[in-house]
C-alpha cells in the first residue's frame, strides 16, 4: 500500500494537472471500489474547479468551488494517471482505456485524470469541505509527521508508558498519520532502536531523537519520487526509486552498511507484518 511519500508524490503529480482547472466531463465505470461511490458523484463533479489539493495521511483531498472536497485513497493497487497535461510535464496523448479504468475525470486545460485500480481496495468519496474532521477515515487521525503539531515533546508524552512495541506505536495512525512499514523501519534502524523494543521503555531522550529522524526518512523519500516495489508509479507513469536507499527494509541476510558492523539484516513478524533491522545496530 503507498505510504506517505508515495501519496505526496502522486499528489504533486496531479497538481499541474488538475488545480485551478474545472472538470469538464465525468466518466465512472463502476458503482464503487472498497466503498460505493456516493450518490451522483459524476454530476457533482461535473463543472466543480479544484482550487486545492491536499494531503493528509496517506489520502489525497481536492477542495471544490461548489464547496465540496473529493477523498482519494490509493489502497493496495491504485494508481493515477495522467495525460494531455498542457503544461507538458505528461504524455500528452491520451491513452485508450484500460479494464480497470474505473473513473476518468477531463479537465478544461485538456487534461485527463484517470483512477486505475485493479484490486479495487482503494476509494473515491466526497463530503462537505466544513466536515472534513468529522469523516469516517479521518476523524481519527493523530498529527502529520512533516507538520508543526509532530515535535519532541509530542512523540515523548503520546509513548510514554505504552506497552507496544515501538514499531507498532509508530505504525498507528492515532499516534501520526501517515507513516507505513517501510519508513517506520527505515526510521529505527537510523535511530538505532530495535523494533521490538516497549515504546513506553525507551528513554525520551531517544524518543525525541526519532522526530528528525522520521522527518528526515520521509523527506528524502518524497525527493526520489517514494518507493516502487510492487504497484507504485508517479502520476506520470515513472518510477519512484526511494527502493534503492533502503538500509534494512527487504535486505533480510544482507550485509548490514553500517561501517564496522559485520552483522546481517533479521526479519521478524509484528503484528502480521515483516519487520527489517540489523541485531548490532539496533537495541
Amino acid at each position: 500500500m503507498p505510504e506517505l511519500p508515495e501519496v505526496e508524490t502522486v499528489r504533486r503529480g496531479m497538481e499541474p494537472a488538475m488545480t485551478g482547472a474545472r472538470i469538464e466531463r465525468v466518466q465512472v465505470r463502476r458503482d464503487g471500489l472498497r466503498w460505493p461511490f456516493p450518490p451522483g458523484m459524476a454530476d457533482r463533479l461535473t463543472g466543480a474547479r479544484v482550487e486545492r489539493l491536499r494531503r493528509r495521511s496517506k489520502y489525497i483531498l481536492g477542495d471544490l468551488d461548489t464547496g465540496e472536497t473529493f477523498l482519494l485513497h490509493l489502497g493496495m493497487s491504485g494508481r493515477i494517471l495522467i495525460s494531455g497535461d498542457p503544461l507538458g510535464q505528461f504524455v500528452h496523448h491520451h491513452r485508450a482505456a484500460e479494464t480497470h479504468d474505473h473513473v476518468v475525470l477531463d479537465m478544461d486545460n485538456g487534461a485527463r485524470v484517470t483512477l486505475n485500480d485493479p484490486r479495487r481496495f482503494g476509494a473515491l468519496d466526497l463530503m462537505p469541505t466544513t466536515d472534513e474532521a468529522q469523516h469516517m477515515l479521518l476523524k481519527r487521525l493523530g498529527p502529520e509527521p512533516l507538520g508543526n503539531r509532530f515535535d519532541e515533546a509530542y512523540l515523548v508524552a503520546a509513548l510514554r508508558g505504552k506497552n507496544t512495541p515501538i514499531k507498532s506505536a509508530l505504525l498507528d495512525q492515532r499516534i501520526v498519520a501517515g507513516l507505513g512499514n517501510i519508513y517506520v523501519c527505515e526510521a529505527l534502524f537510523r535511530g538505532g532502536i530495535h523494533p521490538a523494543r516497549k515504546a513506553g521503555r525507551i528513554s525520551a531522550r531517544r524518543i525525541a531523537t526519532l522526530v528528525p529522524i522520521i522527518r528526515a526518512v520521509l523527506n528524502e523519500a518524497i525527493l526520489a519520487g517514494g518507493s516502487s516495489l510492487r504497484d507504485f508509479r508517479q502520476a506520470d507513469g515513472e518510477l519512484g526509486y526511494f527502493q534503492h536507499s533502503f538500509l534494512v527494509y527487504g535486505r533480510e541476510g544482507g550485509a548490514c552498511r553500517t561501517p564496522d558492523c559485520n552483522r546481517v539484516i533479521t526479519r521478524i513478524v509484528q503484528s502480521g507484518r515483516s519487520s527489517f533491522y540489523c541485531p548490532g545496530c539496533q537495541r
